[in-house]
């Protein structure tokens, strides 16, 4: 297994096909943002299988396609599949806003993709056109019923929780998931770039508390993914809602990630700039032991924790950037 210098296990590895997107979320992108990498600079394919091979050989078990949106890239569901078919591998997931899923949801499912997390962070349409930029609600919906005909379960709806902006939203996203079966995840937002750190920062102990009075949320006894949402469930046990806050309550202790950028780029923390560049090994014809070498090299510079609360301003580039 990889294991860091601070004795964490790294067992999910988050794997970015693209930074472009179709929306212009206000949290994550501006509106006229053109900075995106040169697609000759992308890993290809060939190449994102070497690099998830060699941490699955290393011991990671989860893997999760990101963006940006990777449904903009062609071929997204033929090479889920070869990941999927890797030995080893226990689950495949993907991250998407889901503009595109209606017409990607069964090749996804046939693919391999175990499970899929959304974005939607308001069931108002002209709320989600201001966040994202576009009038995106109608395509996502379709894009989440086309998901479960298709077959994915469970189906997770990621909402980014602003104040000012869509608090008043949160408990009706929580009755919509649970009526629906979808497990909401709130997030607070994270100061990474100018578009983070200019939304207003929305703490959730106490959108916990209003969930827990409204819902009669309990503890939830099992786990759900390999991320650091703390779950609570309906007293049924049919749905649930976690609570994601790197801000408030920091999981830094038990992180078990990083991130693959589409240059290449192993970042090892979203708060931190340490990071190990992978393309140049994999362009002058690295061998799969010189890889899994640099692999274990970057695994030993993760932090022990983010900086957002002490140093806000520290991490200029923006989460698509990164690899949600």
């Amino acid at each position: 297994m990889l294991r860091d210098r601070h004795g964490r296990t790294v067992d999910y590895l988050r794997v970015s096909v693209t930074d472009r997107c179709d929306l212009r979320c206000t949290y994550c992108m501006p509106q006229d943002y053109r900075g995106f990498e040169n697609p000759p600079d992308w890993l290809t394919y060939d190449e994102i299988e070497r690099v998830v091979a060699a941490f699955v050989r290393l011991g990671t078990r989860r893997v999760r396609l990101t963006g940006g949106e990777p449904l903009t890239r062609g071929g997204l569901a033929p090479f889920a599949a070869r990941l999927a078919a890797l030995p080893g591998l226990d689950d495949l997931s993907l991250s998407t806003n889901a503009t595109r899923l209606a017409r990607h949801a069964p090749a996804l499912r046939a693919a391999g993709i175990d499970r899929i997390n959304v974005s939607l962070d308001s069931l108002n349409r002209a709320c989600m056109t201001a966040i994202t930029g576009r009038d995106s609600l109608p395509a996502i919906l379709g894009g989440l019923a086309a998901a479960q005909e298709a077959g994915f379960d469970p189906i997770k709806i990621n909402m980014v929780a602003m104040k000012g902006v869509n608090e008043h939203e949160i408990e009706p996203m929580a009755a919509f998931c649970i009526e629906r079966g979808f497990i909401l995840r709130l997030i607070e937002v994270m100061p990474m770039g100018a578009t983070g750190r200019n939304t207003q920062f929305l703490p959730l102990d106490g959108i916990r508390d209003q969930l827990v009075r409204r819902f009669g949320l309990v503890p939830q006894a099992r786990e759900l993914g390999g991320g650091p949402a703390r779950y609570l469930s309906t007293p049924d046990g049919r749905a649930s809602v976690g609570f994601i806050t790197p801000l408030s309550q920091h999981f830094c202790a038990t992180c078990n990630r990083v991130r693959l950028s589409v240059d290449g780029t192993l970042y090892m923390c979203l708060g931190q700039e340490e990071s190990y560049p992978l393309r140049p090994l994999l362009r002058a014809g690295a061998s799969d032991a010189e890889l899994e070498a640099a692999i274990r090299t970057a695994i030993e510079l993760k932090p022990l924790q983010h900086d957002f609360n002490r140093q806000p301003d520290k991490i200029v580039r923006f989460m698509s950037q990164t690899g949600g």
